[in-house]
């Protein structure tokens, strides 16, 4: 829909587009309004290794690798309690078919991707976005409601819950839909720095035999 810039946030809104993701870059911090799917490893494997078909729409959407902590109110009406971010790498091998069969546009989770999620992005048009982690209470907060429910028989944690949010975040993003990859890139950084280290150190200890 939008990516747009309020109160000195940049705001991405969904459904979101690829013309919307060519003015991010790795390193940014984003804020999403709309909504977001939490959605982990059984929903990857029931698309990917199952085919069968997701009970949400993703295509421009985005999706939390998370197992969140859901109070059921009756009736169908949930309250988020709290909602950390999963490891993201588990989702690495389905995540770029993911991407392209699904159509999301923003996958949040905990800590950087591999280069197959980062050719997805680049390949269709998404990106990936760490939320910081230690923040599940502050992540339920911004939750304005649980809108759905679906696959409820695979548990709270995997359960596809429906949110919609209002400035979701911070998100920052690791891999961008150029082929960035800030995590690939800060390794890169820290083995140029480690091995000027070790040639330091190298001379200081010479003498030792």
């Amino acid at each position: 829909m939008s990516v747009s810039e309020m109160n000195g946030k940049k705001i991405l809104t969904t459904p979101i587009t690829n013309e919307d993701l060519e003015s991010i870059n790795i390193g940014d911090i984003v804020y999403l309004n709309g909504h977001i799917v939490t959605c982990r490893d059984v929903a990857h494997r029931r698309l990917i290794e199952e085919k069968r078909e997701l009970p949400v729409d993703l295509n421009g959407g985005a999706i939390f690798h998370a197992g969140p902590i859901v109070r059921d109110l009756g009736d169908n009406k949930f309250e988020m309690v709290a909602v950390g971010p999963t490891t993201s790498m588990r989702m690495e091998r389905f995540e770029k078919e993911f991407i392209e069969e699904t159509g999301v546009k923003l996958i949040v989770g905990k800590g950087g991707m591999g280069q197959r999620t980062m050719e997805g992005c680049q390949d269709f048009g998404a990106v990936h976005a760490v939320f910081p982690g230690g923040c599940a209470v502050l992540a339920a907060t911004e939750v304005e409601e649980i809108e759905a429910a679906h696959w409820r028989d695979l548990g709270m944690p995997e359960t596809l819950w429906v949110c919609r949010v209002k400035e979701f975040g911070p998100l920052i993003i690791s891999i961008d839909a150029h082929g960035g990859n800030l995590f690939e890139q800060n390794k890169i950084i820290f083995n140029e720095r480690k091995d000027k280290a070790i040639e330091e150190i190298s001379k200081q200890v010479s003498f030792i035999k």
